[in-house]
Formats: C-alpha cells, sequence, structure tokens
C-alpha cells in the first residue's frame, strides 16, 4: 500500500503547524524520513514533530551524535544520518531496533539509509522555494503511513 501528497506551506507558522499535527498522529513504532538539502527545513519540522509528540527538551540536530533521544510518554528518536561515512555503521549502530522499539523514530536524509528502512514508513520530502515557503512532498509506504497521511 502506498500513497502521496503534495503540501505547499508558506511561512514558518505553517511548517510548525505541519509538524504538531503530525506528531499528534504518531504512535510507537512510526518511522518518519525526512529528506531534503541543507536549509529546507528538516530539523526545524522535527522540532514541532516531537512538540506534537509531547516532548519539552530542546530538540537539535544531532549532525555530530548521529542518533539524539528524547523522552517522553512517547518517545523520540531524532536521526541524522548525513555524516555516516559507509552503510556498515547503520548496522553498527542499530538503527532497527529503534525502528522496531518503543518510540517514534524520525530520520534526517533517510535516503542515504533507504536499504535499512523498515518496511512502513513515511518519507517527506522537503524542499526550500523561497526563504519561507516549503514544499512538501509526503509518501506513505505501507497501511499505517497511508492512514497518518490521510490524516494529514
Amino acid at each position: 500500500m502506498e500513497n502521496s501528497k503534495t503540501f505547499y506551506l508558506k511561512n514558518l507558522e505553517e511548517t510548525e503547524a505541519f509538524g504538531l499535527k503530525l506528531g499528534k498522529l504518531l504512535k510507537a513504532k512510526d518511522v518518519v524520513c525526512l529528506n531534503g538539502d541543507l536549509g529546507d527545513g528538516k530539523t526545524t519540522l522535527t522540532k514541532s514533530i516531537g512538540r506534537g509528540m509531547g516532548i519539552k527538551d530542546y530538540i537539535t540536530s544531532p549532525t555530530f551524535n548521529i542518533i539524539n533521544e528524547y523522552y517522553s510518554d512517547l518517545n523520540l528518536y531524532h536521526f541524522d544520518t548525513y555524516r555516516l561515512e559507509n552503510v556498515e555503521e547503520v548496522e553498527y549502530l542499530g538503527f532497527d531496533e529503534y525502528f522496531y522499539g518503543d518510540g517514534v523514530c524520525v530520520v534526517e536524509w533517510a535516503d542515504r539509509i533507504k536499504d535499512f528502512l523498515p518496511e512502513q514508513y513515511l518519507e517527506i520530502n522537503l524542499e526550500k522555494v523561497d526563504d519561507n515557503k516549503r514544499k512538501v512532498e509526503v509518501r506513505a509506504i505501507g497501511e499505517r503511513p497511508c492512514f497518518i497521511l490521510e490524516e494529514l
């Protein structure tokens, strides 16, 4: 099962509202994959998703850590795979334990680890149209992600 939709978010407020709504829809084992160039809004969107999930901590990009963990009633595991040198690192870091664990995974630069993603995930491709506007293409792979997309 697969579906896709395109959204145009006019400003930071609409991007944050999109992330908040998405965060409220997520459950344990949901995987959200974010792709886009530097500055397209991946971390900004992740911060809003976390707030929608009830995360109170300040969410930052895990660029140098690869994985940041945030704990609440529903945990958030925030990955940044930009600096991964090779695919063996994905296996070594145990990404699959997070994907099938007790929280939500948000993966920035997910296209770099496409072969290691679970069978079901929500893929969000961000594109900067101008300083404020973003084109957001959402692709749902699997039954649960398709449900999330319909609710968005």
